[in-house]
């Protein structure tokens, strides 16, 4: 790999995950639905990814097995569904707050591979796993949520944790399915949802403003496909630490999104379980090891 293809992929991912970040601004900003927001974004993301995947020629005739599109249609609509979780819990709690919860995916992958490929987490991530639950448990605020405020922000915290869940899935399947083009497998997802999602979306509550349809395109064209072709071509120039890396800027855009448009600002003790979250979850992602302090061997 050379310097100028790794400087690329660099700017490609950090530019997938600001874009990434700025997702929350831009469903809340369309003043629809959760059910509305997915399915046009589905919709104008399949149109946009179907004539990419068709300029590059990535549209081949026998790319699915039987087997393989079944996997790709079901981890398609855990994907459809996360977003539909995802985008209801910033309304319900905060972007901020969604978002952090949202990242203890990684947790969420670790226990799926256990259950379903068997494999078996080392002790430092079952470690870090420890330490992301306790800086959820502050994030959740068990002890703070009643009455109705609560209730409803709690909710939405559990949205986001649904949210991850199902992320977690849609990765696990993804992963066996090799030899089919990721920009294809992301085509027939959101096909899937615009069809899945097409009974749900309620087309009495259009926007009326140019600038709500804006922002739905943009949902599309921008955060689907401009944001899915800049990632996996950055996969494909960095290692796998590198991407690991900057998947963080999108947290941090997001938080810090959330805060210059819409004020809201995090508890002190929020702020501590959301930073333990992403310590956390960099220590799974960049396999961070935990080192104790060994004993020094004597002189003889």
């Amino acid at each position: 790999m050379t310097p100028a293809s790794e400087r690329l992929g660099l700017a490609q991912m950090a530019s997938a995950m600001v874009l990434s970040g700025t997702l929350g601004v831009f469903v809340l900003e369309s003043g629809q639905s959760a059910w509305n927001v997915v399915f046009f974004r589905c919709l104008f993301g399949a149109l946009s990814l179907f004539l990419y995947c068709w300029a590059r020629g990535l549209l081949k005739p026998g790319l699915f097995t039987a087997k393989t599109l079944a996997l790709t249609l079901v981890a398609g609509a855990a994907l459809v569904m996360n977003w539909v979780l995802l985008f209801s819990a910033y309304r319900l709690a905060s972007i901020s707050l969604a978002t952090a919860v949202y990242n203890v995916q990684p947790f969420f992958l670790i226990g799926l591979g256990v259950l379903f490929l068997g494999e078996r987490p080392s002790r430092g991530k079952l470690a870090w796993s420890v330490v992301a639950f306790a800086g959820l448990l502050l994030v959740l605020r068990l002890t703070e949520t009643h009455g109705a405020g609560g209730q409803t922000y709690l909710a939405g915290l559990l949205l986001g944790l649904g949210a991850a869940a199902l992320y977690g899935v849609t990765a696990v399947i993804v992963k066996r399915l090799k030899g089919i083009p990721p920009q294809v497998l992301a085509l027939s997802q959101v096909t899937l949802g615009a069809v899945m999602l097409l009974p749900m979306a309620d087309f009495n509550a259009l926007p009326a403003a140019p600038l709500q349809w804006a922002y739905l395109v943009a949902l599309g064209l921008v955060h689907t496909c401009l944001m899915y072709i800049l990632m996996y071509s950055a996969i494909q120039k960095l290692p796998t630490t590198s991407t690991a890396a900057l998947s963080f800027i999108y947290p941090a855009v997001a938080i810090m999104l959330d805060l210059l448009v819409y004020g809201h600002r995090m508890e002190p003790v929020q702020v501590v379980g959301v930073a333990m979250i992403f310590v956390a979850a960099a220590g799974v992602s960049l396999n961070w090891t935990w080192r104790l302090p060994g004993r020094r061997p004597r002189a003889v």
